[in-house]
């Protein structure tokens, strides 16, 4: 048996210990609500009724009898989602291959999903975090009846499958399984898109250009292909053990697609029935399923939303999870897999190289993953070490993957990393404490100071871009970004502009309370600033021309200016009158009066 790597080992301790007194408390409540047996033989008779009024004659006189396992469906489904798409058909399905088992199946009840990529750059971005939140929330009601024994979710994109996890682990002691749907085919490359995005930025291409590369991009159902935080939360749901093993990037409307789908439904049925196979998410997602979660992250060079997200679900599951533990255990995971923004390739290709399976092996190989860990497979981390396929006989079937990357210029084994480190990094300084994604940095822009220039919104960068004012070396100040300011909106208009100017020679990064996601690339950014701007954080008390040093070398981020000068200063304020009103914002005003700071989460749970 291999050895666990002992940094792995101590940063997991710390994790258990930290949190022994909040995990006992979760487990408690989950296992008292687990109680003895099906819940709805305990409902009234007046509400089993209503909980099977609509349904046919088979699925009403299961129901009534309350002996075989009823599933939750959990469906983020629309039509604006290319991901989310393919869900339309999956309810249908899933009931049709319960009723087969004998057993039922319902849709509980619809999540809202919003497209960050529609919102960019857009008022509605500023309610892609709470959305988030109101998943989780929207999650618990649906599986508030007292009808269920088990639950499948249906969901793929930024904050949808984190919301998702945490409603569900706040019903920790319910079985599920997350159903993907799967990547779009690849289109143009991601490389193409990006020349011509920065293009568009100079003035160089045309908007009607620039449409049609975006639509040769987004061509289709499916998930975008790019390595963001959709696919990211893919790749997590898979090495934390709550897909089944090789489903991640299997491609939509395909027979193995629909074969792993309703493969979903025999193993949650499983997972439901009384006796030794039942086995709740609420001990799955333990501190060994969250270590391995932040290990993916780092080994991929995924999403650094997840530095939100990941710290969100842990709490979730009385599980305190830090920062530090990001920070400590990147020095010793190496970078396994170049996706764009990271390399060339997309998802499809990281999935034909290998995938998964292939990364999985060689992290557990390495003793740079927890093996002994609870999955929906029924198997420790070892069971993911193989390839779904369709055998001869038409039947789903895993194959052990292969110990040769099918790629080396996407994937590589741990004996031959793209990098020593995960390109994740903390910064800490008298600036507060930020993330900065450097996986796809180049090794001469880690270390960059220069000038300051403040903005309030991302905006006035490119205003000041074709006023010409910005050819010059220069730190982006983008400020009252956070969760309590506006909400914590991704900043991704800001990436053709900044990258334009790097590209001219110009030393230049953005720090910022906001976000970057998964697709920061190539310019160095300091994201996740804590405490934000909106609570006074040091960070509201730049000013135009300060010197600032964001060094990834060494992990610092400092203003040079001297410390009791920089200390008295009053903070600046932002007016922030329109982010109060219009498009539905009033509506969440609770988020950005309760939301907790970048490095807890940033949420309101």
């Amino acid at each position: 048996m291999t050895v666990l790597h002992p940094v792995l080992v101590e940063v997991t301790e710390r994790l258990r210990e930290r949190s022994r007194d909040s995990r006992v408390d979760y487990l408690r409540r989950i296992d008292a609500a687990k109680g003895n047996g099906v819940h709805r033989e305990r409902l009234s008779c007046g509400n089993l009724a209503h909980g099977f009024a609509a349904c046919g004659p088979t699925d009403k006189e299961r129901l009534r009898e309350g002996h075989t396992p009823n599933l939750a469906i959990i469906n983020a489904y629309n039509d604006m989602l290319s991901a989310h798409q393919p869900y339309e058909r999956y309810p249908e399905l899933i009931r049709n291959v319960a009723r087969e088992a004998g057993i039922t199946a319902q849709m509980a009840g619809g999540v809202p999903a919003m497209c960050d990529g529609i919102t960019q750059g857009r008022a509605g971005m500023e309610m892609s975090l709470f959305s988030r939140d109101l998943i989780a929330m929207a999650t618990a009601v649906s599986l508030s009846h007292d009808m269920f024994d088990g639950a499948l979710y249906l969901g793929i994109c930024d904050k949808i499958v984190p919301g998702l996890l945490i409603g569900a682990l706040s019903f920790g002691h319910l079985p599920g399984i997350f159903v993907p749907s799967g990547p779009m085919p690849s289109g143009i490359s991601n490389e193409q898109k990006s020349k011509v995005r920065q293009a568009y930025a100079e003035g160089k291409a045309t908007k009607a250009e620039l449409l049609e590369a975006e639509a040769a991009s987004y061509h289709t159902a499916g998930t975008c292909t790019f390595y963001g935080t959709a696919n990211s939360n893919q790749m997590l749901m898979e090495i934390m053990g709550l897909h089944l093993p090789g489903s991640s990037f299997v491609a939509p409307e395909t027979p193995l697609r629909d074969a792993l789908t309703r493969e979903a439904v025999h193993r949650v049925a499983e997972l439901g029935a009384p006796g030794s196979s039942y086995l709740p998410v609420g001990h799955i997602i333990d501190e060994r399923a969250i270590i391995n979660g932040v290990i993916g992250l780092h080994a991929t060079g995924g999403s650094t939303n997840h530095l939100l997200h990941l710290v969100a679900i842990a709490r979730a599951a009385g599980i305190e999870l830090r920062w530090d533990d990001f920070d400590a255990l990147s020095s010793v995971v190496p970078l396994l897999a170049r996706v764009y923004p990271n390399g060339y390739a997309d998802v499809n290709q990281f999935h034909e190289a290998g995938g998964m399976a292939f990364l999985i092996d060689q992290l557990l190989s390495h003793g740079l993953l927890h093996a002994d860990v609870h999955t929906v497979f029924g198997t420790g981390m070892d069971g993911y070490t193989a390839v779904p396929h369709i055998d001869e006989h038409g039947a789903l079937a895993w194959t052990p993957v292969s110990k040769e990357s099918g790629n080396r210029g996407v994937l590589r084994g741990a004996a031959e990393p793209f990098r020593a480190d995960g390109g994740l990094r903390m910064l800490d300084g008298n600036l507060g404490r930020a993330v900065i994604k450097v996986s796809s940095v180049p090794d001469d822009r880690l270390v960059i100071e220069a000038p300051a220039i403040v903005f309030h919104d991302q905006d006035d960068v490119r205003k000041a871009f074709e006023r010409g004012e910005l050819n010059r070396d220069f730190v982006a100040v983008v400020r009252f970004q956070g969760p309590q300011a506006n909400g914590m909106p991704e900043l991704h208009k800001l990436t053709p502009t900044l990258s334009v100017l790097q590209d001219r020679g110009h030393r230049i990064a953005l720090l910022t309370d906001g976000r970057m996601s998964g697709a920061s690339g190539r310019v160095p950014a300091a994201i996740h600033v804590t405490p934000e701007a909106q609570a006074n954080g040091p960070i509201s008390r730049i000013r135009d021309g300060d010197i600032v040093r964001l060094d990834a070398v060494h992990g610092r981020l400092d203003v040079l200016v001297e410390a009791a000068d920089f200390e008295a200063r009053v903070p600046a304020t932002a007016d922030l009158s329109a982010h109060q009103f219009g498009l539905g914002r009033e509506l969440f005003g609770m988020f950005r009066r309760n939301a907790t700071t970048a490095d807890l989460g940033a949420g309101v749970f």
